[in-house]
């Protein structure tokens, strides 16, 4: 599987209730790629506001057993 996600220098960028907050990666807003043009949409608006060095990174997560 393989989501998007948006970096604000070191920090994640989570989207709630229509407001950017800067997060850890396990708190992080996620989107599949066909949601690209939402993305590129949320980057445009970060880039309008305080936030800087905006990138987007692809997550690739894959299952595989693990034995406790």
């Amino acid at each position: 599987m393989v989501l998007l996600l948006i970096k604000s220098g070191q920090d994640y960028i989570r989207i709630k209730d229509d407001e950017y907050l800067l997060s850890d990666m396990d708190k992080a807003s996620v989107f599949p790629l066909n949601q690209i043009n939402v993305v590129k949409s949320h980057v445009d608006q970060l880039n309008n506001l305080s936030f800087t060095d905006i990138c987007v990174k692809k997550l690739v997560i894959s299952e595989e057993d693990f034995a406790l």
